[in-house]
Order: structure tokens, then C-alpha cells, then sequence
């Protein structure tokens, strides 16, 4: 028996979009970024492909993500903000972690000291992302009381960019000058990071300048993916590595006037082939669709009848008369000359590419090829 609904994930092109990444920012290494399950494509087989094509590193949002990575060979570390009750556990883990206050700061010495252990650490820096970190004017004084605790092996400072999709930002440069003079403050009080880093996927394409010295390392997440921000402009060449399928459960032609779906929001205008695909929101289809999204079915377009429901939805097979119960029904990817990338989905939504990948339901099969 196979699963209605399969998500299939191209490891080849994925690990062939990581090497463009590299490429584009050199000579920066890349990091990829893999919090919530590889963004819910499924983060093991993600996270060894990527390993195996050269990433020296992996960032995660949260502990149970970087726990599940141990094992690689590459260091894990945890972005952003990381819970006193968290700390003890990281700690014996090797997680590096992130530096976003004194306190915090002073818990995971402590807590290095009483495993008898040396914690490698990342500053993170807030230079007006407004979410988390060391704020950017406050941070000599950190940073000289940080360097005197025991145990920290402080070898990283970070900062994010809300801003970096707006190619020229005039704040993401401000952002940089900030993080250049907290840099300068660093070394006058003699302390050196091997690792300084600012630029993440929309940054790689829109901030060139946060590829180059002194940042020696860039975040990837969503471009692995082949997915971007449609706001900026998009440097690396990529390739999508997913495809999202579904199978046709019922053929039928209905009478004119027949309503479709709940609030009956479409009417057959005349008698009609219509097919009922077997997906719907639960395995991550925006309602946006309703009514105005397709689907690709014998590499032809079927449009989207009605409103989705929790478990189906309902097409026009008037230009696919041949289609048959138990046929795949593309729903994300390429059939035949056609193709449905994720940010149609997101456009329709009226969101982002990360919105979607991240919303793919979880009774939907995860395949690797």
C-alpha cells in the first residue's frame, strides 16, 4: 500500500545547490542551517548529504534539533538563545552555544566548570534584528566581562539581518558598520573569533559585502532547498529539490450547476469531468489554492474547483480526459514540460517560500533519492 501523499527530496540536487552556495560566497564557508526538521523535509538524510558535500558545520534553533544531529563529525551549534534548564545538557553534549547576556553567559560557565568541561561559545550580537543577543552598543562591556569567565571557549561572534531580501538595504549596511565597530572593540580588549559571520540566504544574494573579510562564514538555510525570497534578487544559481505528489481517488462527470466543496463557492458551469485528488490541508495546502491554484496531472494543468478541504480537493479534468483513478497527481515540482515551484504557493498565500516547506503535513511521506 502506498501513502497518498509523498514528499520526495532530491539529496544530488540539493548537494549540487550547497556547492552554488559555496561558490557565490567564497571565500566564506557555508553553514547550513537546519532547524525545524530540515524545515520538514526531514533533517537526517538532509544533514548527512550536505555533510558529505563539505559543510564543516550545522546550525540548529533548539536543543532536541542539535541532539539529533550528533554523530556527523561536523560541530552543531544552536543560534539565537539557548534556556538555563538547557544548559546543563548542551554542555555534556558539545553543542556550541550562543552568548545573548551575562547571566546566560555565566550559567553555561558554570556549568562548564562542573562537568569539568570547556564550552565553545558564539556571541550572538543584535545589531537591530530586535530578537535576541547582546545589543551592539553594550557589547565591549560584555565582551571584556564574558572573556573573563572560566570554561568559555568564546571562538564565534554572529548577527542576523531582518532586512537582507531588499537588495542595497541602507539598514543591513548600518548593520554591518555596527558589527564592524563591536568587531574593532574586540580587538582592541586583544580578543579574536575564528569564526564571524552575518549573511544568511537572503544576505548571500543582496549583501555581497557580508561574504567577504572579516566574515569568514555564511548561514544557508531555505536556498539549499532551492526556494528564495521573491522580494530580492537571487545570486546562486539553484535548482528546487523537492516534489510534492498526490494521487486522483475518484473521476466523475457532473451535471451543470452541481456545487463543489464546503461554502459551495464554485458551480459546474456545464457538465464537467472533474477529478477528486486525495490531499487538502492537512498535508500543507494553503486554502489560497481554492479556486485559483492547479495542479499537474499527465504533465497538463488542471485547475483547483472549489475550496479545499482537510483530506481533498477537487480539479477540472476537461483538458485531461484520459486521467484515471489512481494516477499521480503533481501538486509541487516538475511534470513533463510543466512546473508548480513553491513560490506560486506562496504567492497565492501571500507569504514565503519558508512558510510553505515548513507547513507540509506530517502524515505526508518524506522519500530520499
Amino acid at each position: 500500500m502506498r501513502h497518498r501523499v509523498v514528499l520526495r527530496v532530491d539529496l544530488a540536487t540539493l548537494s549540487a545547490n550547497y556547492r552554488a552556495v559555496c561558490g557565490v560566497a567564497a571565500p566564506c564557508a557555508v553553514m547550513p542551517v537546519l532547524k525545524a526538521n530540515a524545515y520538514g523535509l526531514g533533517v537526517g538524510p538532509i544533514a548527512r548529504a550536505l555533510v558529505a558535500a563539505g559543510a564543516p558545520r550545522i546550525a540548529v534553533a533548539e536543543p532536541f534539533e542539535a541532539l539529533r544531529l550528533q554523530g556527523l563529525g561536523v560541530p552543531v551549534q544552536i543560534l539565537s538563545a539557548i534556556l538555563p534548564d538547557e544548559i546543563e545538557p548542551m554542555v555534556e553534549a558539545g553543542v556550541t552555544l550562543p552568548l545573548t547576556d551575562l547571566a546566560t553567559a555565566r550559567l553555561i560557565s558554570g556549568e562548564a566548570l562542573r562537568q569539568g568541561r570547556t564550552a565553545v561559545c558564539h556571541v550572538a550580537l543584535d545589531t537591530g534584528m530586535g530578537r535576541a543577543g547582546v545589543l551592539w552598543q553594550e557589547a565591549p562591556d560584555f565582551l571584556r566581562a564574558a572573556a573573563a569567565l572560566p570554561g568559555l571557549d568564546i571562538e564565534g561572534i554572529l548577527t542576523h539581518f531582518p532586512l537582507a531580501y531588499q537588495g542595497g538595504s541602507a539598514f543591513t549596511r548600518e548593520q554591518l558598520r555596527r558589527f564592524r565597530r563591536v568587531l574593532a572593540a574586540a580587538e582592541a580588549l586583544g580578543l579574536r573569533f575564528r569564526w564571524v559571520h552575518a549573511a544568511n540566504s537572503d544576505a548571500i544574494n543582496n549583501a555581497p559585502e557580508a561574504c567577504r573579510p572579516p566574515f569568514n562564514l555564511v548561514r544557508c538555510g531555505i536556498n539549499l532547498h532551492g526556494a528564495f525570497d521573491a522580494a530580492g534578487a537571487l545570486r546562486v544559481p539553484l535548482r528546487p529539490v523537492l516534489t510534492l505528489t498526490a494521487r486522483l481517488a475518484q473521476v466523475r462527470t457532473l451535471p451543470a450547476g452541481t456545487p463543489l466543496g464546503y461554502g459551495h463557492t464554485y458551480r459546474t458551469p456545464r457538465p464537467l469531468r472533474v477529478g477528486t485528488v486525495a490531499a487538502g490541508y492537512a498535508d500543507g495546502l494553503p486554502l489560497a489554492l481554492s479556486n485559483r491554484g492547479t495542479v499537474l496531472i499527465r504533465g497538463v494543468a488542471a485547475p483547483i474547483l472549489g475550496r479545499l478541504s482537510m483530506d481533498y480537493l477537487t480539479v477540472s479534468l476537461e483538458d485531461v480526459p484520459e486521467a484515471v483513478p489512481g494516477d499521480p497527481v503533481t501538486l509541487l515540482g516538475r511534470d513533463g514540460g510543466l512546473e508548480i515551484p513553491v513560490q506560486d504557493w506562496a504567492n497565492l498565500k501571500g507569504t514565503h517560500a519558508y512558510d510553505i516547506i515548513c507547513s507540509i503535513g506530517t502524515r505526508v511521506a518524506r522519500e530520499y533519492v
